[in-house]
């Protein structure tokens, strides 16, 4: 898990993709100041991210496992 957010369909529409990819700039600027604040590599900052959303996300929605494949949690 790296932090970020993703469309489960490659096909979703304009509006979808452009949301997702202001999003993951948000989070990566603020996963930045993290790591910079604390000295940790911004991948170990990621990844902590990563766990702690896929943790709090409710059951029946999709999260990206590790080997890179959607799956329904």
């Amino acid at each position: 898990p790296d932090g970020l957010v993703g469309a489960v369909n490659a096909a979703a529409p304009a509006t979808v993709q452009r949301f997702v990819s202001d999003l993951n700039a948000q989070r990566m600027e603020n996963y930045r100041k993290i790591a910079q604040e604390t000295g940790a590599p911004i991948d170990a900052v990621q990844t902590r991210a990563g766990a702690q959303l896929i943790g709090a996300t409710p059951a029946g929605q999709f999260v990206m496992n590790a080997a890179g494949q959607w799956m329904k949690k």
